[in-house]
């Protein structure tokens, strides 16, 4: 069998979780299996990194700034296949460049356009177990370029995909995925399986368990994809299709993203065309907008509100506030005191009440709705970034999701 296995910053954050890495890896190679092990920076490197290039530059050059991210998944990888070796394996590691990952070239979010993983298959033939250092890729140009906070779980199932690997395996600080984060939900039960599309809505709305850019690799090509601890050897949660009594569910799951902020832009002239040139130049600098709320006001103007996530709020600042001065706009003003709290469930689409049952839910608890936003599987919310935990445990025991 052919496995890829990715592991987190936590998995690898030092010497002795690199080896404990290693010799799981190293199991299922003896095994007779081919493995090919994705892995983030160690710990806080990208924190750190960022903390440094800061003090030289608020706003670093994007292209320097991938070349110094990139560092740290390199030295996780060196450090494993260096670990697998004393060991007595043979393993050899590669970076995003010598594994063949192209991509756009779009610094900082960059999107994979194809992979070559001919390098890799020679490799695996040989008898290596390959380590490869995760989030990372490069453009035409030959620049290397970064995917994005948690991009080393698109680059273990775009790997996987391409590789056509029997299961791409997740192993993470946690094992699995449950309905809730149970960091501030204690009642919350860990998944056996979850369907793409609820696995994806999470994502977007906040759970922090795996990249949504990942789901959308998983779904496309139909990669197996299991979650599950770096720290024992238990079954986690399989992301899947929907299968038999997956849809009898209503709701999955509940997330949280207190990540966001929102933007407020007052007295838009309302006439066609106004809102895309806002959006518009947001869409260039790709930077990605959520939840979006406009009201209308007196002398034909409108309020609208929308919210970004707090890493692309400088920037997005700077170019609304252009835009606004273009279009003859009003005040643009960020509150980051909100957060978004979401439920999903691919059942939902088909009973009646789910809506009004988290109004009410929320009313009870005196917590007050900012904005809503919804799509067939998920309804999100925008709220005081406070009440963020309230929110959470009272619509999780809403949905009789509690533990019994």
């Amino acid at each position: 069998m052919l496995f890829v296995q990715k592991f987190g910053g936590s998995s690898v954050a030092n010497v002795e979780r690199i080896q404990n890495v290693a010799r799981r890896v190293a199991k299922a190679a003896s095994a007779g299996n081919q493995v090919v092990v994705i892995v983030s920076a160690m710990g806080d490197t990208t924190d750190d990194l960022i903390d440094l290039v800061k003090k030289l530059s608020d706003r670093p050059p994007e292209r320097e700034y991938d070349v110094l991210l990139s560092t740290g998944e390199i030295v996780s990888a060196a450090l494993l296949a260096t670990a697998l070796q004393a060991m007595g394996h043979k393993a050899v590691s590669m970076t995003g460049t010598q594994i063949g990952i192209r991509t756009d070239g779009v610094y900082t979010k960059a999107k994979i356009v194809d992979i070559d993983a001919s390098r890799i298959r020679k490799e695996l033939d040989k008898g290596f177990i390959v380590t490869v250092a995760g989030f990372q890729g490069m453009d035409e140009r030959g620049d290397i370029t970064t995917l994005g906070r948690g991009g080393s779980d698109t680059t273990a199932v775009a790997l996987a995909a391409a590789l056509k690997a029997d299961v791409c395996e997740i192993f993470t600080d946690v094992d699995g995925v449950y309905t809730a984060d149970p960091r501030i939900v204690p009642a919350a039960q860990k998944l056996p399986a979850i369907a793409y599309d609820e696995m994806l809505e999470l994502a977007t709305a906040g759970a922090r368990v795996m990249q949504s850019r990942s789901i959308e690799f998983g779904a496309k090509f139909g990669v197996r994809i299991h979650v599950r601890s770096s720290f024992h050897e238990g079954e986690g949660t399989m992301i899947q299709s929907s299968g038999a009594g997956m849809e009898q569910v209503l709701i999955r799951g509940v997330a949280h993203d207190t990540e966001e902020a929102k933007i407020t832009v007052t007295d838009v002239p309302d006439r066609p065309g106004i809102a895309a040139e806002i959006f518009g130049a947001l869409a260039d600098a790709r930077i990605s907008v959520d939840v979006i709320v406009q009201t209308a006001t007196e002398n034909d103007t409108n309020d609208i509100s929308f919210t970004v996530g707090k890493a692309d709020l400088s920037r997005a600042l700077d170019i609304v506030k252009a835009a606004t001065k273009k279009i003859g706009g009003g005040d643009v003003a960020a509150d980051e005191n909100i957060a978004k709290v979401s439920i999903v469930g691919v059942a939902m689409a088909q009973h009646s009440g789910v809506a009004a049952t988290m109004f009410r839910t929320l009313a009870a608890e005196k917590i007050n709705i900012q904005m809503i936003t919804t799509s067939e599987i998920r309804i999100s919310v925008i709220i005081d970034k406070a009440r963020v935990a309230d929110a959470a445990r009272a619509l999780h025991t809403a949905f009789g999701l509690d533990k019994r």
